[in-house]
């Protein structure tokens, strides 16, 4: 990213002095590591600039930093758990994605109350969705936001040209404008000249931007309501949904690569599809995996069907930790407007606090590794109209099961016409 980010203090606009900066508490009389672990492919979090500014600032309190694993949802939140209700594994400081929080929300003996060490003199800096996101069922604070979602198309302008496509971004964005059948009707063109590469990456990819922004459309909920109730098989944005990545799939169009797995990994570096939805947190992922042979080959456009919010994270500090007070401060720094600037300048995450997002350098930034793509301009407008989905507390098990049922139907194992009995069935059994 070409665009400097010139944040000159560490303080939030709530920091009094101490935990939020994280910068001018007495250091411990001895020397400790916190262990902070996260997830996600390519640069995850984006936090290894603020890590390195961190430990050089506090030679006292280091930081060890584990990215456990690419997939949330089948490998790092049912390990999470259990180390969680074992009491020993997690890490100081541990990321969950939104899919997660509903279930961490309702299981307060898992993680220290962050109010204890001040930082509730940080609800100013973020909006007031995702402060009381973090805030558990027993009114306690546990949870400080990292990122928001946000949406796009990446692309790859290469393989645009080879098939006689535009690509310039906005010439890109113009071919489906008028939403997602015209984006099927570009792949089909793609797709028609290009016989080596696929127009999408995978099924399921598709079908969580679409749902991201169905479910705006219907009351801000997918797979249950805000009484905990699964609405898997009632909620029109899950049918639609469905309905258009299963079209997407049928046309012809996918590569067939489940996401965030090492095929899918794989299909970045073998150019094996040309386009995947990217909210922001995806830049990082895709160039990261894609990695320097690709740089300035991929490109960002807008998305069909209007904006959406999938993804963002929240940090914790489980009640296993050693060191709790530290670790606090720890998340506080992380969530700072300067770090999550930092990991904006380093993946693409965009910022949730509010004095981050006002950030004037935040909206001109550009991203050289995706031809110099204006991802403030792309992003910035929209990501303080961004609106929660409402995730329930098995939200994370019912989403890693239905898409096993996608992706079934896309490898042929799943006849298509029982896919969406069946995708609701799993949904069922995995709600309980």
């Amino acid at each position: 990213m070409t665009a400097a980010l010139g944040i000159t203090t560490a303080c939030s606009s709530g920091d009094t002095g101490g935990a939020a900066g994280g910068s001018s508490s007495a250091a411990p009389a001895e020397k400790i590591t916190l262990t902070l672990q996260t997830f996600g492919g390519g640069t995850n979090f984006g936090y290894k600039a603020a890590v390195e500014k961190w430990n050089s600032e506090h030679p006292n309190v280091q930081v060890k930093y584990n990215n456990l694993t690419d997939s949330f949802e089948n490998v790092y939140w049912p390990q999470m758990l259990q180390w969680l209700q074992s009491g020993t594994g997690a890490g100081d400081v541990v990321g969950i994605d939104e899919g997660g929080m509903g279930l961490a929300k309702a299981r307060p003996q898992f993680f220290a109350d962050l109010g204890q060490y001040g930082l509730q003199s940080r609800q100013a800096d973020f909006p007031a969705w995702k402060w009381e996101n973090g805030v558990n069922t027993e009114g306690k604070l546990f949870a400080l936001g990292t990122d928001v979602g946000g949406m796009s198309i990446c692309y790859r302008s290469d393989l645009f040209k080879k098939a006689g496509l535009p690509t310039d971004r906005e010439e890109v964005g113009k071919l489906w404008s008028g939403g997602w059948d015209n984006f099927i009707k570009a792949g089909q063109d793609f797709q028609a000249k290009v016989k080596d590469a696929k127009f999408v990456d995978s099924i399921n990819t598709i079908y969580n931007v679409v749902l991201a922004q169905e479910a705006a459309k219907n009351g801000n909920v997918s797979y249950f309501d805000k009484n905990q109730q699964l609405i898997v098989d009632k909620n029109p944005a899950v049918k639609t949904s469905f309905d258009l990545a299963t079209k997407i799939s049928q046309t012809g169009l996918t590569a067939k690569l489940q996401n965030f797995t090492d095929g899918w990994n794989t299909g970045f570096v073998k150019s094996q599809f040309a386009t995947l939805g990217c909210p922001g947190w995806m830049l990082g992922v895709v160039s990261g995996t894609a990695g320097d042979k690709f740089k300035g080959k991929w490109d960002v456009a807008t998305v069909p069907g209007g904006g959406g919010n999938w993804g963002g994270s929240w940090l914790a500090v489980p009640k296993q930790s050693k060191h709790p007070k530290e670790a606090a401060e720890l998340a506080s720094y992380l969530t700072s407007p300067e770090a999550q600037l930092l990991a904006f300048k380093e993946g693409g995450n965009l910022p949730s606090t509010i004095p981050a997002q006002d950030n004037p350098e935040l909206q001109s930034a550009t991203n050289e590794y995706f031809n110099n793509a204006p991802i403030g301009k792309i992003f910035g407008p929209s990501i303080k109209s961004l609106q929660p989905i409402f995730l329930g507390e098995k939200h994370a098990q019912v989403k890693r099961e239905v898409e096993q049922v996608l992706n079934g139907m896309e490898q042929g194992s799943v006849p298509v016409d029982q896919a969406w009995q069946k995708f609701v069935e799993a949904g069922q059994k995995a709600a309980g």
